[in-house]
């Protein structure tokens, strides 16, 4: 028998985290205001925890955008994985140079540019691409919430998240003209 139809059930589940950090604040709150001396620390600890858990599983629930893409995401340390239908590769995050979101394109792609030019073109709905907002996040400055407000945007120009600073990254075509 089923309880929960299978679209709320899949944004349940998304959003668990989020959910769960809210139920630790709420079981927080009640623990301190109900108890005294020591278990009143325990639970403002718990309760910070519980809101830290909320903010993240917010953003994640606001990044994912449940998968059935195309391809495949697999992310292993530092080292992302992209197995697509048409193309795919591999892009190492210490090699990165670029991060861009191409909001335009059907499905929207990040678009990851390695020092050397490479380029590696991810769909945001690929199976597995939850993965890549703890990657991303990784990035030393990387501006989460920019991110997340461009996924928001169904049209236009391609948006740069986030790349190497003080570092020009020519595009394969132009580096090839210049040797």
């Amino acid at each position: 028998m089923r309880v929960l139809r299978p679209e709320a059930a899949l944004l349940l589940r998304r959003g668990r985290e989020a959910l769960a950090g809210a139920a630790l604040t709420l079981a927080a709150i009640w623990l301190g205001l109900t108890s005294y001396g020591i278990t009143r620390w325990v639970a403002v600890v718990l309760g910070l925890g519980g809101l830290a858990l909320v903010w993240t599983g917010v953003q994640r629930w606001r990044f994912g955008r449940g998968g059935g893409g195309p391809g495949i995401v697999q992310v292993d340390e530092r080292r992302l994985v992209y197995w697509g239908p048409l193309t795919g590769g591999v892009m190492d995050m210490d090699a990165l140079a670029r991060l861009d979101l191409d909001p335009g394109a059907r499905p929207a792609h990040f678009i990851l540019t390695s020092l050397r030019g490479e380029r590696l073109e991810v769909p945001v709905n690929a199976e597995g691409a939850e993965a890549l907002l703890d990657l991303f996040a990784a990035l030393p400055g990387f501006p989460t919430e920019t991110m997340l407000q461009a996924l928001n945007r169904a049209e236009g120009p391609v948006v740069t998240l986030w790349r190497v600073p003080n570092v020009i990254v020519l595009p394969p075509r132009e580096r090839r003209r210049l040797h």
